[in-house]
């Protein structure tokens, strides 16, 4: 455990407005499971699902071309408002998703990790959360996942997933139907003061971690104690033909081209379809994925595209993904009981807000190992590291 140079500031205020109501709600009796799911096609299978057991629908709307961050943001805005407004119960709000929105599952609870009792994901494969290198799984810490794929390189993809610590439940497309899967979601309950979190982010805008939320930021509080839990993104090659996006799961013949970048100009068009690379035929989306995975350099390529009823050959390159670390930040917190005593440990955090709820008064406050004042009211406290001067305030 490192020294810190700086002074510690500790403020105390009441709780704010947000999370008073939100433990209000949890506490009122009679509250509406919610369903939260990304889809956006035909709900109906969620639907009958859900109406059958009394649970809310809650389909997000988002604006088109949202990118991925945006997405996740309007679904936390309408998660929480529906929260706020007695409309759904807090402890219970599950999120789902099926074929190409699955890995948006993943990377929606690695952004917001706070809001979800428990995950389901439907098809599809979480591998465009992990290649964004924003997978982190220490947020998955209290969001158990279900996964049901078709298996093959899929239970492949699961148990890395689990062995990077997330608690991943992966069964056959098989063995699963949507009252199974309901019942699967509905086992699990979202704790507002989990005794222990661990969060990661790197980004302000995503880091909300239970009772904590990680104000300031700054990459040389470094702590080796606390190293990244990013899932790491293997090192699958593409085609050099500019930004284009896919379903994974759609069927052939071939790969259609699905998504291009506004700023395309390359030779695809939407609704092209890549049919062959160095004369061998590609069946389908995953089968492309699959020999993509299995090329470690770099090389000139032949391929082959289906433009209407034309067929254009290209000479093109494979390429490799050249991705520089990104900074990250992360908090590890507990309450021990025994000891009346509140530990958090961070890294790269210089400022956060921590809400203690009524059952851990009176306790201690220790922060990277640093005593701070006791603990003698509920609510939100302040914590900074100051570099030159010792300030107090009160929470935002």
């Amino acid at each position: 455990m490192r020294s810190w140079p700086g002074k510690f500031a500790l403020a105390c205020v009441t709780i704010s407005l947000l999370i008073a109501q939100t433990a209000a709600a949890q506490a009122a009796p009679g509250l509406t499971p919610v369903l939260a799911v990304l889809d956006s096609g035909d709900l109906a299978q969620w639907q009958a699902g859900t109406q059958a057991l009394g649970w809310r629908l809650l389909a997000p709307s988002v604006a088109a071309g949202a990118d991925a961050d945006a997405r996740v943001q309007a679904l936390e805005k309408q998660v929480t408002e529906a929260i706020r407004n007695g409309s759904a119960d807090a402890a219970r709000v599950y999120l789902g998703g099926r074929g190409d929105t699955s890995a948006a599952v993943f990377y929606a609870i690695s952004r917001v990790p706070d809001l979800w009792a428990a995950a389901v994901a439907l098809g599809g494969s979480p591998q465009a959360a992990i290649d964004s290198d924003r997978l982190y799984a220490a947020n998955f810490t209290h969001v158990p996942v279900l996964w049901i794929g078709p298996g093959g390189n899929d239970q492949a993809l699961a148990e890395q997933l689990q062995s990077a610590g997330i608690p991943l439940e992966w069964r056959s497309s098989a063995d699963a139907n949507i009252g199974a899967v309901l019942d699967w979601l509905g086992k699990h309950t979202r704790e507002p003061y989990p005794a222990a979190i661990d969060c990661e982010t790197n980004s302000p805008t995503f880091a909300n971690c239970y009772w904590i939320r990680m104000m300031k930021f700054d990459a040389a509080e470094r702590n080796d104690v606390l190293p990244s839990t990013r899932v790491a993104a293997s090192p699958r090659a593409s085609l050099d033909l500019g930004e284009f996006g896919f379903k994974p799961d759609s069927p052939g013949p071939g790969v259609l081209i699905g998504f291009l970048s506004q700023k395309y100009n390359g030779p695809l068009k939407m609704g092209d379809r890549i049919v062959e690379l160095d004369g061998r035929a590609i069946p389908d989306a995953r089968r492309y994925v699959e020999l993509m995975s299995k090329i470690s350099e770099e090389r000139p390529a032949a391929v082959v595209i289906q433009h209407g009823k034309e067929r254009i050959r290209l000479e093109s390159r494979i390429v490799l993904p050249r991705r520089a670390p990104a900074a990250t930040a992360r908090v590890q917190a507990q309450y021990l009981a025994a000891e009346k005593q509140i530990q958090i440990v961070s890294r790269a955090v210089t400022a956060m807000r921590v809400t203690i709820p009524p059952q851990w008064v009176p306790s201690v406050l220790n922060w990277n190992g640093v005593n701070l004042e006791p603990i003698e009211a509920a609510g939100c406290r302040l914590l900074t590291i100051e570099r030159e001067i010792e300030e107090a305030g009160a929470c935002p």
